[in-house]
């Protein structure tokens, strides 16, 4: 579904990413692992068109998407949950749900599947309030039903349990293991919790200093070379 091929990525004279490649296939799960500064969320921004690459391919569905913007991303099959949420604070839940179908043909962009309740029964219970009034937790669901209300073909969280109690952490990763088993889609999980990233993982990259320093199926994440990149 999604491919990285020799991305590198410059912020002024710092050479941010180095040549990284991966791949991530239908029903897969990516952990993206990686201490703080390494990188990450720069790889998901370049992904997603927020921040231009140096030199090599992102390539969706079996086409190269550099030239496209974020929301021609978006339209293709992209979505994407920030560090952060960045729901609209000042609209209401419903109103931050619909937004999330800003990509979708008008006509299925006016209902709210009942679907996302079932997945976050918190939302339909607060669905008229605004969003800055919300939990970091319920703000962190909120952000990740409008991303799945745009129809994606592949999800990408960046740290989505950071700041998060330990119910709604259990609730989220409840929601990934059953987009990853349901199958239709790809997942990158860019998390720094192992444990959380581990349950989840089918296949692993760790970052170091912008570039790939360990990869593999999930089974090998226990890798004393993978915590080393990992211990603070």
């Amino acid at each position: 579904m999604l491919e990285a091929k020799q991305l590198h990525q410059h912020y002024g004279s710092s050479h941010t990413l180095r040549g990284i490649s991966f791949n991530v296939k239908r029903g897969e799960c990516l952990a993206l692992l990686g201490r703080n500064g390494v990188g990450k969320t720069t790889l998901l921004k370049c992904l997603m068109g927020v921040l231009p690459v140096s030199e090599g391919e992102v390539v969706f569905s079996g086409q190269t998407i550099n030239k496209l913007a974020p929301h021609q991303r978006a339209k293709a099959g992209m979505a994407y949950v920030p560090q952060g949420r960045e729901i609209f604070a000042r609209l209401t839940v419903e109103e931050n749900l619909l937004m999330g179908m800003a990509s979708l043909p008008s006509a299925r962009a006016k209902v709210i599947k009942s679907e996302m309740y079932e997945l976050f029964p918190v939302l339909k219970e607060m669905l008229h309030r605004r969003g800055g009034d919300l939990s970091g937790g319920q703000q962190q669901q909120l952000a990740i039903a409008r991303a799945l209300l745009a129809e994606p073909k592949v999800i990408i969280f960046d740290e989505p349990t950071e700041g998060i109690q330990p119910s709604i952490i259990k609730d989220i990763a409840r929601v990934i293991k059953l987009l990853r088993e349901r199958g239709d889609m790809g997942i990158i999980l860019c998390e720094q919790y192992f444990d959380f990233a581990k349950e989840l993982a089918d296949q692993f990259i760790v970052l170091s200093r912008g570039e790939v320093v360990a990869s593999g199926a999930q089974r090998s994440m226990d890798s004393e070379d993978v915590k080393r990149h990992l211990a603070v």
